[in-house]
């Protein structure tokens, strides 16, 4: 038994599930993660594969000219990157830019906040009207003050699903594809 495990073994409340935890429970949950991670940039980027240029004016918008170029490296970032990532091949660069990525749109939600745009006099009238929308409740907190409670729990979700899956990327960046990745078992090196 190596010192590591030994250490580690100590550390446990229940020493016995050592070898469970480090030969099953940490690789398959580490595969898990890179699935949900890479998966969700896979099914965020195909629409952007479909249509590659189209977000050439929002990404010129924040700085990144020419957007022809931008806009279809955005789309093959995002589905192309959730693919290496979730086969565990090139992880660490995959995952690195991506999180890069997802950082920029981290910045964009927390400096670019929803504004009263958004909030349209027939977008309320519906939320007031469609119950299967909001509850009675859900109503009474959200839009008697005209909706701005409403968009701050929009602006507030936007900013946490971007550091959520910012973070995401950055960690799998961090630590590789694990022991059930490509990388790992058929090239055998990582970066």
């Amino acid at each position: 038994m190596t010192a590591k495990s030994s250490s580690a073994e100590n550390r446990l409340f229940f020493p016995f599930m050592a070898g469970f935890y480090a030969n099953v429970a940490q690789p398959v949950g580490w595969v898990a993660f890179r699935l949900i991670i890479g998966g969700h940039l896979m099914v965020s980027g195909w629409p952007k594969i479909l249509e590659p240029f189209a977000q050439a004016g929002f990404v010129e918008s924040i700085g990144l000219s020419p957007g022809w170029l931008f806009s279809p490296a955005l789309a093959a970032l995002q589905f192309v990157g959730g693919l290496l990532i979730c086969l565990g091949l090139l992880t660490r660069p995959a995952a690195l830019a991506n999180a890069g990525m997802l950082l920029v749109t981290l910045w964009f939600h927390a400096s670019h906040p929803y504004g009263e745009a958004f909030l349209t006099a027939e977008g309320l009238t519906l939320l007031a009207k469609a119950s299967h929308y909001l509850t009675h409740a859900g109503q009474q907190r959200l839009l008697l003050d005209g909706g701005r409670a409403f968009l701050l729990e929009v602006q507030e979700k936007a900013v946490f699903n971007s550091t959520f899956w910012s973070a995401g990327a950055g960690l799998v960046a961090a630590f590789g594809g694990g022991p059930f990745s490509i990388d790992r078992l058929v090239i055998r090196r990582e970066f």
